[in-house]
């Protein structure tokens, strides 16, 4: 027996059920769009792509749409002219609740019924259409909820593993509320259509409705501890939520975009864990453990140098270690931690706890705790100096804003997305075009004459725009102002974005980079606290996590 998708809550699972359907919401999201892509245009956004991957890779029979928005839309002409389909409708359910809306409704219902039972040979059966109404229990515990556009169940997953409280899935499709109020005791189909159309009309409205004030009620929720609230790219309606309700909200808030694919699922890991080690850090204490030697190591795994910190008992600092972090993770580390031990005298077994932090934090297996390197930036950055408020790392792989409170908590943070541009990757690759190392690009740009922008900001555009100024024969300091001016813009914006206050302290390697400290510096209109120990700070973070593990 087939199984009849679904993908989105005002979908009548119910009436499919009375025809004998076994429903089932089709959410997963795939590697990549390689079959999409064939067929459907650039600009659909991914969870179109990832319904066209599925019926093009043979996993999908039945389907039934609702039509949300013109990708939709879109995406039922592509499936249909693909034949791989056993049964396609699309069901053209209104955006308003009113009467003559409900009149649609029902003829809307009766077209998809007759449609469905000549498909399935079936017959309506009053009785199981009663029967399939299970209103989803919603937790009356202190929990977190998923708002916003629709969460792969993949990713979903992810979350429920992250966080500290139980995770309730409230995003558009799945907090569905019809039959909330039992249908009519009749057998008469045209009556229980004229109830079924007025229940799937009357649901917490999605953004798609015209009047959507009922979505108040998910925000309202006294046992609501945090929200993550999930957008998927090239997607609007749900950006116009957020935007409204995030200037509002009493507790802790988390934005996540995700393009629908498996792709991105590292980097939104790591938001998800340092947006759980905010609100709750005893997740990183780690299990106590008794005092040794009293010498603690922090490892910062990026993609660029893994970083190495030893402290002792008193918390200083005995040893920094900065070394390539090569082709694998937990190789570097062990390299690094080596090196680090030897610098400072040490043996392993003279280390009491080891914290991991970083891109590879969770390859290296050496470590009693893992925590993300969000939250030991700020934990660094404090350390270091606690007059700081916000915290700008970027990063090999990503960039980061951090803002603190007057104890070194992290309060907010945003990440780039996992687009190369504005971090220590776009950096090096203009280095490599322009034929020159970091250490000399650090070193250029701040004696510029002409102010040249660099008008895009993607790698591959921006490497072509520095291509051509070279061969304009442009001096290399004003190529090189060009580059820091664009990564210094995406930083403020990021800055902007979380909300930015004084003191600005910039950590990571690329703090090294003198022209774009300098560019960022009049970019954010304050100036940088640059510690000598800056390349450090995510593995002095990390240390100091390690030292608390420790009974005194």
């Amino acid at each position: 027996m087939n199984t009849t998708y679904y993908v989105c809550k005002y979908t009548p699972i119910e009436l499919l059920a009375a025809f004998g359907a076994r429903c089932q919401n089709l959410n997963g999201m795939p590697q990549g769009f390689d079959r999409a892509d064939q067929i459907a245009h650039a600009n659909i956004c991914g969870f179109g792509k990832s319904l066209i991957e599925s019926v093009l890779e043979g996993n999908v029979k039945e389907l039934v749409l609702v039509n949300c928005c013109d990708t939709i839309r879109t995406v039922s002409d592509l499936l249909h002219e693909t034949g791989k389909l056993d049964f396609l409708y699309t069901v053209d359910m209104l955006h308003t609740g009113g009467e003559c809306s409900r009149e649609r409704t029902v003829a809307q219902l009766k077209a998809l019924a007759r449609a469905y039972g000549e498909y399935k040979g079936t017959q309506f059966d009053p009785a199981a259409f009663r029967a399939a109404f299970r209103p989803a229990p919603r937790l009356r515990e202190p929990h977190i909820s998923v708002l916003g556009a629709r969460m792969g169940k993949e990713l979903f997953e992810m979350v429920q593993k992250a966080m500290p409280y139980p995770v309730e899935n409230e995003t558009c499709v799945h907090n569905r509320s019809v039959g909330e109020v039992l249908p009519p005791e009749t057998d008469d189909f045209d009556t229980l259509m004229e109830w079924y159309a007025a229940e799937l009309l009357g649901q917490i409205p999605c953004m798609r409705m015209m009047d959507n004030t009922g979505r108040k009620r998910l925000f309202n929720d006294p046992n609501l501890k945090g929200i993550i609230y999930h957008t998927v790219k090239f997607c609007d309606f749900y950006s116009f939520e957020y935007a409204a309700v995030k200037q509002n909200l009493a507790v802790p808030l988390l934005k996540i975009e995700s393009d629908y694919t498996l792709q991105s699922s590292g980097q939104l890991l790591t938001r998800l864990e340092a947006f759980a080690e905010s609100m709750d850090m005893t997740r990183c204490e780690g299990k106590e453990k008794k005092m040794g030697k009293g010498y603690f190591a922090g490892i910062d795994s990026g993609s660029t140098s893994t970083d190495v910190v030893i402290l002792d008992k008193e918390g200083k600092m005995v040893n920094g270690t900065i070394l390539p972090t090569g082709a694998g993770a937990a190789v570097g580390a062990e390299r690094a931690l080596e090196e680090a031990l030897k610098d400072a005298g040490l043996q392993r077994e003279d280390i009491d706890a080891i914290v991991t932090t970083g891109y590879g934090r969770t390859a290296i297996s050496d470590g009693d705790k893992s925590i993300t390197e969000i939250t030991c930036h700020a934990r660094g950055a404090h350390y270091l100096d606690p007059t700081v408020r916000t915290v700008i790392d970027i990063g090999g792989q990503d960039s980061k804003v951090i803002r603190l409170d007057e104890n070194g908590n992290v309060v907010n943070f945003v990440m780039n997305d996992k687009c190369a541009a504005g971090t220590g990757r776009f950096l090096e690759m203009m280095a490599r075009t322009m034929e020159m190392s970091l250490d000399q690009m650090s070193q250029t740009g701040l004696k510029y004459k002409e102010d040249i922008t660099i008008s895009s900001m993607c790698t591959v555009f921006a490497e072509s725009e520095v291509v051509s100024l070279i061969a304009q024969n442009k001096p290399t300091d004003d190529i090189v102002h060009g580059l820091n001016k664009a990564v210094a813009s995406k930083t403020a914006a990021l800055a902007k974005r979380v909300g930015g206050e004084e003191r600005y302290m910039m950590t990571g390697g690329v703090s090294k980079n003198l022209g774009l400290v300098k560019t960022l510096e009049e970019t954010l209109g304050t100036t940088l606290v640059v510690s000598d120990r800056a390349q450090l700070c995510g593995a002095l973070g990390a240390a100091l996590f390690a030292k608390d593990m420790v009974q005194q």
